[in-house]
């Protein structure tokens, strides 16, 4: 019934554009070939084309992203449950030590590292995590760069590789975090295949969700059905469904989750260039400083903390310094300003920072949320909105669901895709029998 039925409305068609099957008048061909928004039918079919081939290429990345990106918004709680000897000290109660005095310690009794990234406090209950690295290149590498310490007794308590390629419960929420961005893709001299891989996946992804707005409202007069969920009337439909009024639900928050990606992955080589080309931009401490030999600093961390301390207070942050790191091959110290457990920043654009020169104590940049050109507000915002960070809790669940919807909207767009290539299969002369009735 069904094909007799196409057949009738083929027959139908040639009857209305003439006896003899012809396209009838020009009028009437015009008419036919304005379809989409007063686009030409062909355009439709170029865009619908490019999104198939595009959903497919970026499917598998997309998938992988939106999975780990719905763990990573988590990453903390969920590295907490899985690893907790890396979180939980001892003695809850017991009396703790300052996190220069901790740091002091380690370094003493491990001569061959030293602190790169140093909290400042630590919260009830928990270890003091800090980063390390060989003091200098010419060492051998630590086989760890993150170390727990006990707050109380300055005893390492945990130590590990953050994101080794492991499925161990102590290396699988850093593992998982590593896959998201770069899928542990290795460095080829000084270019991360990884981040430009999934970077430019982001950059496709970007384009296409325009491409995707654009073939899912093939007429606004019929706007509605192109928002409506079938999931009563078979499978198949309610498939459809899911992938195309999925995403126009979702379109404009799948637009801004891809446009940050493009900015956590090449933001330095993509979104700074296009945005400074707008706005003015400030440069980074770490990018203005030439890469310089790895000696030691002139001036130490209770200097520099001091230094910041001091610059907070002419600046009006509220926030104690939360926590300080070093970079010696630029010869920049931070200082972050927040309280103990908010180093991501639980909300709005983040928390302030102070760069100064580790030999001079000199402030080199300040980093400050909401100041500076709207170029520099626009780059603060990157990081919180990706994370959903920038809304605290609710932010990052709706981050977590988002995540969930574009493998959603992969896995969808590829079963769609076998559909029809199955359905264009020689094997397959019932589907080959219907495009002859449509096509002649």
């Amino acid at each position: 019934m069904k094909m007799i039925f196409i057949y009738r409305s083929h027959a139908g068609h040639a009857r209305r554009s003439g006896r003899d099957g012809s396209a009838g008048s020009a009028a009437d061909r015009a008419s036919r070939q304005l379809h989409l928004w007063g686009a030409p039918l062909s355009l439709r079919r170029i865009l619908t084309t490019a999104h198939r081939w595009v959903g497919l290429a970026t499917a598998v990345f997309l998938f992988v992203a939106g999975t780990t990106g719905a763990l990573i918004a988590w990453d903390h709680e969920l590295d907490a449950v899985l690893y907790p000897e890396m979180y939980e000290a001892q003695a809850d109660d017991a009396p703790t030590l300052s996190g220069l005095e901790l740091a002091r310690q380690l370094e003493e009794s491990r001569p061959e590292l030293r602190v790169t990234y140093l909290p400042l406090a630590v919260s009830p209950g928990e270890t003091l995590r800090v980063w390390v690295g060989t003091r200098s290149h010419d060492q051998p590498a630590l086989d760890y760069n993150q170390v727990a310490l006990d707050p109380a007794t300055a005893r390492v308590v945990a130590t590990r590789q953050w994101g080794m390629p492991s499925l161990r419960r102590e290396h699988l929420m850093p593992f998982i975090y590593r896959l998201h961005y770069s899928l542990h893709l290795p460095s080829v001299g000084k270019i991360d295949l990884g981040l430009w891989l999934m970077g430019l996946v982001a950059m496709a992804w970007v384009a296409d969700c325009f491409v995707a707005i654009f073939i899912s409202f093939p007429r606004l007069t019929a706007w509605r059905k192109s928002f409506r969920f079938r999931l009563r009337s078979g499978w198949r439909k309610a498939v459809f469904d899911l992938h195309r009024s999925g995403g126009a639900w979702l379109w404009g928050l799948l637009l801004v989750l891809a446009f940050t990606a493009v900015s956590m992955n090449l933001g330095e080589q993509v979104v700074r260039p296009v945005v400074a080309w707008l706005s003015p931009l400030s440069t980074p401490a770490l990018q203005s400083r030439a890469v310089q030999s790895d000696g030691p600093a002139q001036r130490n961390r209770a200097e520099i903390i001091d230094a910041a301390t001091a610059e907070a207070s002419r600046r009006a942050i509220l926030a104690p310094p939360g926590a300080v790191f070093h970079s010696p091959s630029r010869g920049v110290y931070g200082v972050g300003f927040f309280h103990a457990g908010n180093d991501h920043g639980e909300m709005g654009l983040g928390n302030p920072w102070l760069y100064f020169d580790d030999d001079t104590a000199e402030l080199l940049s300040a980093s400050i949320p909401g100041d500076g050109s709207a170029g520099d507000v626009f780059m603060q915002a990157q990081f919180p909105l990706h994370s959903g960070r920038i809304l605290g809790t609710p932010g990052r669940v709706v981050v977590t669901l988002l995540g969930l919807g574009v493998a959603a909207l992969s896995l969808t767009g590829v079963i769609l895709w076998v559909r029809r290539v199955r359905r264009r299969s020689p094997a397959n002369p019932g589907a080959s029998l219907r495009r002859q009735i449509l096509v002649n």
